[in-house]
């Protein structure tokens, strides 16, 4: 069955990134890659084994759900690391199957020792400090109870790190806060040192502060973004761009391209309105193609009479509303455009390009955001 559009995913252009991000770490620290939200829209089933042939053996998820998932789908028997939604209900068969997850409330880590003391089994957790952010951490005044609980109960429990979260790494305007949240974490984990607690791995840093925080690089680093090709933001870019070697001023990768095909051509007079609405116009006799991806796609209404796509190697403009099935382009300058014939939405075609990015210069969306809202149900494939 033939799909409206689907998604290729590079292997080498992953390989490329993976490089780049241990030349920045070194070898002592491991990279954590960060699979939430169906690994930025990419799909957890195919980034895990990429990922795992380019020697990765630990990941990060946001919710229990993504963890099976990737522990499914890892051959390697790699490390899976929960940071957000764990219900309490599901602690067994996550002890069971040996994922270790944040804990950074009271309840959560009574609930795990008591799931660990059942199973005769060690929780595996990961303490999350609140350090700024505001979101979820250990406050500074709960670290005495804190350090006597994870004392007593030190049998059942496998401290695998202490760990905070970052405010805005990716935005100087933030630079103040994330000053104020290193040096608060530093304190964190000089009492703790102090009072005999001991963690196998000290890890901060997201995409964002490996790339601009060289001083949060510990033992590891929980990277998403930036292994899939793409710069945090255009600040974090333009921070590094004169740091970066002359022959390869972009050594990020995009991994990600997504192409469709012309669905059918037509002819439309002057004066008349292409789809809903009277939102455009035809200012000359056009031709528009009709290519099967809408909002519901992922393809952003905001992209109406704006957005772009590349047909014959040539950029053309979306026309009037973005609907939730399909686009209109005008296809009026190009030859014999035919049903059938290549749209690249995402990607290159010919010497153009259109990337990630792109789309939220025209939207306000950032690339998170854009990644994550492509449907799981368009087909993914990995491509050379």
């Amino acid at each position: 069955m033939q799909h409206t559009s689907y998604i290729e995913i590079s292997k080498s252009a992953y390989a490329k990134n993976i490089d780049f991000l241990r030349s920045e770490v070194g070898k002592k620290t491991e990279i954590s890659i960060v699979v939430k939200g169906n690994a930025y829209g990419h799909g957890i089933e195919n980034i895990v084994p990429i990922a795992e042939e380019n020697g990765i053996r630990h990941f990060s998820t946001f919710s229990a759900d993504e963890a099976l998932r990737v522990h499914e789908a890892s051959s390697q028997n790699s490390q899976v690391m929960i940071m957000g939604m764990l219900d309490n209900a599901n602690l067994e068969e996550i002890i069971l199957k040996g994922i270790s997850f944040f804990v950074f409330e009271f309840d959560r880590l009574e609930a795990a020792i008591e799931t660990a003391k059942k199973l005769d089994l060690k929780a595996k957790i990961h303490v999350e400090l609140e350090t700024g952010f505001h979101r979820t951490g250990f406050e500074w005044e709960d670290r005495e109870w804190l350090a006597k609980v994870l004392e007593e109960n030190n049998a059942f429990l496998d401290l695998k790190g202490l760990c905070t979260h970052y405010a805005g790494a990716e935005s100087i305007s933030n630079y103040v806060r994330v000053r104020r949240q290193i040096k608060e974490y530093k304190k964190f984990r000089k009492w703790f040192s102090a009072n005999g607690l001991k963690f196998e791995k000290y890890h901060t840093a997201c995409s964002a502060a490996t790339l601009s925080y060289p001083e949060t690089i510990m033992d590891m680093v929980r990277v998403g973004i930036a292994s899939y090709g793409l710069w945090p933001t255009m600040e974090t870019y333009m921070y590094r761009f004169q740091s970066l070697p002359e022959d390869n001023k972009n050594p990020l990768k995009r991994l990600i391209s997504w192409k469709s095909s012309v669905m059918n051509t037509k002819s439309v007079q002057m004066g008349d309105f292409v789809g809903y609405g009277s939102s455009y116009m035809a200012p000359r006799d056009m031709t528009i193609a009709l290519v099967p991806i809408g909002y519901g796609h992922g393809y952003s209404r905001l992209l109406s009479n704006q957005g772009k796509v590349l047909i014959h190697g040539k950029m053309v403009s979306v026309v009037g509303t973005v609907t939730m099935n399909s686009i209109a382009v005008d296809v009026t300058d190009l030859e014999s455009v035919q049903k059938n014939d290549e749209v690249v939405i995402v990607g290159c075609q010919g010497d153009n390009e259109i990337t990630v990015a792109s789309f939220g210069e025209s939207t306000q969306q950032v690339n998170y955001e854009l990644l994550t809202r492509l449907p799981i149900d368009i087909p993914r494939k990995v491509v050379s």
